[in-house]
This record gives structure tokens, C-alpha cells and sequence, in this order.
């Protein structure tokens, strides 16, 4: 299981929080926004806060189901294809994950249904002292902590306990990814299944399994949250440290146990907090803090699920990059087959796309790596801290590189957002007046001007960030930079490769 999941015991290294700018053991300036604004912490803090924030979202959630089973069968007049896969997309990968971290798994509906059968409370909190329950009590549900739960609540088989799965599974839904943007149904029958499996898992597996270990989207939110220019975290782990109740992990009357098995006090990444705010509710010290820090504050990946997630979500890029935005024209025939059906085609892309992503980059990579280690002769580096150190910096780059692509979809496609608003299931509904805006791209001109300066931030924060592991893993500057500079080729090459797609 992960390093920083279902953690025991507390750290005796303390940080100050508060209002004011701070430093803290990760490094960086950081401002807790609970202290610095106390409406945030009064809401944050309401037992009906998550309720109040998935609910509006569940609702979206079914008008577009609803909108893909009944509505228009043509993509870019129904709402459930123009909102997820554009508006909701570029949100997602340019605004939520930079700036407020996994917050969407604050919202999400996914796993609505099945943590209220496993709590069966919407707002509530089942909570019951272990050294005072009854045998009636014990029988009635599963304690886990102080929480009462119902369902199986088994534990996830530990093998399974990476994100080897959601990187499968994220693979796998983006081979299809030309179905998703062009049927509606098809985005119905993926969406409806994750929050089908979502709800099985919830009865089967204690707390939220599905989102630490399959779900697709929860996969690449892991990795780019490390980016974020948000955290929460222990304020002052001394506190931490005398704490008996431990009610952030255990759970307590205010407050459910963490559902994602995250003991605060041992969290230094952000990528498996789902932002619920529960230990904020739970904390019998008030020592949980929401903070600001800079962009790229988590920098160690801790295997190679992770990193192969790095790999996956750079050829991502690259593919549709090359299919949507290059002038080959057979290859946008390829993924997308139930239009062109040419199924030979189809396959050859599948292959090429899988082994691309699972082989072709990571190998092209290890290469670089290797070469490195040699240059830089005798050190006391492992083969494997290297390697996962030099990959963090695809961390940053893929997450530019992501933004950089999907800043057209949403300046070229953002007038059926309009459309689709006045008529969702495209019946010829207009009600907000935009029903028939025409077509307009918005100044595609700027796009690669646009573009190019995101891609030279991503690679300026990849190359400091590749340095500063280097420095980390080599300790003089001289066999650092030898190790490091077959790896800065190869980024370089690969953000001027992008230069040459979005600019022609």
C-alpha cells in the first residue's frame, strides 16, 4: 500500500501555521486560507458541507445522462458530450488541479451512492467509543475506528494497492476517446458504469477503494495535484504527535475517519487527499490547515505506477496532439471508427498508441536515465531513485503540455457551451436565448501564441525541477549535471516536437 496511506504513529518536526506567510519542512512560503479567511472555515467545517457541494453536481450529473440517453445523437448538440468533454476538461486540467489541487474529488458524484449506503447518512456521523460499544451495537454495521459503517468492508488486496489499475483503465477510456466526443451514448454508458462499479465497490470495500485504486480520472489527479498551489495539511505536527484521539484517521462525533486512510500528520503529498474536509470537522485540536504554497511544491514520485501514470499521460498528449491537430487525416480515420470503420485501422492505433505509452516513452526514457548514471561514474544512488527522480519532471511538463492542448478545444468549441445551455438534449429548446449562436471560434489566430509560452513554462519548471533531483541524488554539480543532461534532451526535444505540432 502506499507510504502515505493508513499511516500509524505521528512526526515530531513541527511548522507554524497562520495567516501570515510561513515555511514549512516541504519548503516554499505557504498561507492557510482557514486562518486567513473564516467564513472558508466556517463552511468547510459544516457537517453538511460535502452534502451541500456533491449535491449540485449529482443533479448535472444526471441531466447528462439523461441528455445522452434521450437528446441529440449529434455530439456537439448535446450537452452531456460539449460540458464533460470540453468545458468540464478544461476546467479540470487548467484551473481545478493547478490551482485547488483534487478538489474535484470534493464534488464529484461518483461515489455519492456508495458511501451512503456504506454510511447510510447523508450528513450525520455514526460514531461509537470501541471500549464502550454493546454486542447490539457490534452486530449493527462494522466499526471501523469510532465510525460505524455497513456493507463488507473488507480491505483492498494489498497487490492491488497502486494506481497500476487506473492507469489501465485511463488508457483504455482514452483509446476510445474519438466515440466519447462525437456519441453521446457512449459517454452515458462509461459515465453510468464508473458510477455503477463505484457504488458496487463502496459495499464491498471500506472507505473509498474505488477512488484510490480505479477510478480512471482519480488516476491522473494523483499525479498533477502534486503540482497544485494548494495542500491541506497538519499545522504543527507536535500536535500532532500528543494527540490521543487521532480522530482525523479514527473518526470521532464530529467527524467520519479519513475515507481515503490518509493519517494528516504523515501527509507530505498531495496525491491520494480527496479534499473532503473531514479532518478539518474532526481534529480535536483545530490543527488542520488549507494552505497556498508554490506551484511544484510535492516532488517525489514513490513508484513506478506513478511514473509509467507520467509516461501515459505524455503520450496521451502526443497522440492527440498528432490526431486532432496534425495534417495527417488517415490517423483521426483510425481512432475514430465507427465513422470511418476501418477497423485495420483502428488496431494498428491501438497498438501503436499502447505500446507507445506503456514501452516506447518509458523505454526512450530508461535510455536517457542510463546514459546518465554513466556519465556522471560512482555514486551511491540507487538505479531506481534515479529513475523516479528524473521522471518527476514530466509531472510539471505533462500538466503545461495538457493545458496547452486543451486551451483550443475550449477557444474553438466554446460557442456550442452557449448552444448547449439554451437547449441541452438539442430538442430545439431555447431558453437563455443562445440556441442558435452560430459556430464562432474565439481569436484562433492567438492559439499558438498562446500555446508556446505555456509549453516553455513547462519545460522551464521541468529542467529546475529535473536539476534540483539531480543535485538531490548526485550531490556535486558536476556529476549532477552529467546525469541530468541526457534527460534535459530529451524533454527539450519532446516540448519542441509539440512546437512544431501547435505551430506548424
Amino acid at each position: 500500500m502506499k507510504t502515505d496511506r493508513n499511516l500509524q504513529g505521528a512526526s515530531s518536526s513541527g511548522s507554524t501555521a497562520g495567516p501570515t506567510p510561513s515555511e514549512d519542512s516541504a519548503g516554499g512560503r505557504r498561507i492557510d486560507l482557514l486562518r486567513l479567511l473564516p467564513p472558508l472555515k466556517w463552511f468547510v467545517s459544516r457537517r453538511w458541507f460535502q452534502f451541500a457541494v456533491v449535491f449540485p453536481t449529482l443533479l448535472l450529473f444526471l441531466l447528462f445522462l439523461l441528455a445522452g440517453i434521450f437528446g441529440s445523437p449529434v455530439g456537439n448538440r448535446n450537452i452531456i458530450v460539449v460540458f464533460v468533454w470540453i468545458l468540464w476538461w478544461f476546467l479540470l486540467i487548467s484551473v481545478m488541479v493547478p490551482f485547488a489541487s483534487r478538489v474535484w474529488c470534493t464534488v464529484c458524484p461518483f461515489p455519492f451512492f456508495g458511501e451512503w449506503l456504506q454510511r447510510r447518512s447523508l450528513v450525520a456521523v455514526r460514531a461509537i467509543d470501541p471500549k464502550q460499544r454493546t454486542g447490539e451495537e457490534s452486530e449493527s454495521g462494522v466499526l471501523i475506528g469510532r465510525n460505524r459503517y455497513f456493507g463488507l468492508n473488507r480491505r483492498w488486496p494489498k497487490a492491488l494497492s497502486s494506481i497500476w489499475l487506473q492507469n489501465i483503465g485511463f488508457l483504455a477510456l482514452c483509446t476510445f476517446s474519438a466515440l466519447l466526443l462525437t456519441r453521446p451514448i457512449v459517454s452515458v454508458m462509461i459515465l453510468g458504469f464508473l458510477i455503477l462499479l463505484a457504488t458496487v465497490l463502496h459495499l464491498i470495500y471500506r472507505h473509498r477503494a474505488f477512488c484510490s485504486y480505479v477510478c480512471p480520472v482519480s488516476g491522473f489527479l494523483s499525479l498533477y495535484a502534486m503540482t497544485s498551489m494548494m495542500e491541506i495539511r497538519s499545522a504543527d505536527t507536535d500536535v500532532c504527535a500528543q494527540c490521543g484521539d487521532k480522530g482525523c484517521l479514527a473518526g470521532n462525533d464530529a467527524g467520519w475517519g479519513c475515507a481515503w486512510g490518509i493519517y494528516p500528520s504523515k501527509l507530505d503529498r498531495n496525491n491520494y487527499c480527496g479534499l473532503c474536509m473531514e479532518c478539518v470537522k474532526s481534529c480535536p485540536h483545530d490543527n488542520m490547515a488549507l494552505n497556498l504554497r508554490p506551484f511544484g511544491s510535492d516532488t517525489q514520485l514513490k513508484g513506478y505506477d506513478e511514473a509509467w501514470k507520467a509516461f501515459i499521460m505524455l503520450a496521451l498528449a502526443l497522440a492527440y496532439s498528432v490526431i486532432f491537430l496534425g495534417p495527417w487525416g488517415f490517423l483521426k480515420d483510425w481512432a475514430n471508427v465507427t465513422e470511418s470503420k476501418e477497423v485495420g485501422g483502428f488496431l494498428l492505433y491501438t497498438v501503436i498508441l499502447w505500446a507507445g505509452a506503456l514501452v516506447v516513452i518509458p523505454g526512450i526514457f530508461a535510455l536517457a536515465v542510463w546514459i546518465g548514471r554513466r556519465l556522471a561514474g560512482p555514486h551511491e544512488a540507487s538505479a531506481k531513485q534515479v529513475f523516479l527522480g528524473f521522471a518527476y519532471p514530466l509531472v510539471p511538463l505533462g500538466l503545461l503540455v495538457w493545458v496547452a492542448f486543451s486551451l483550443p478545444l475550449l477557444l474553438v468549441n466554446g460557442s456550442y457551451i452557449l448552444m448547449v445551455l439554451s437547449d441541452p438534449f438539442g430538442w430545439g429548446w431555447n431558453l437563455f436565448g443562445t440556441a442558435n449562436v452560430a459556430w464562432t471560434p474565439v481569436v484562433p489566430q492567438w492559439v499558438p501564441y498562446l500555446q508556446v509560452p505555456l509549453l516553455l513554462v513547462g519545460l522551464a519548471y521541468a529542467l529546475k525541477a529535473g536539476w534540483d533531483q539531480a543535485t538531490r541524488l548526485f550531490g556535486r554539480q558536476s556529476q549532477a549535471l552529467k546525469a541530468f543532461a541526457p534527460v534535459a534532451v530529451v524533454l527539450t526535444v519532446t516540448v519542441l516536437y509539440f512546437f512544431k505540432l501547435y505551430t506548424g
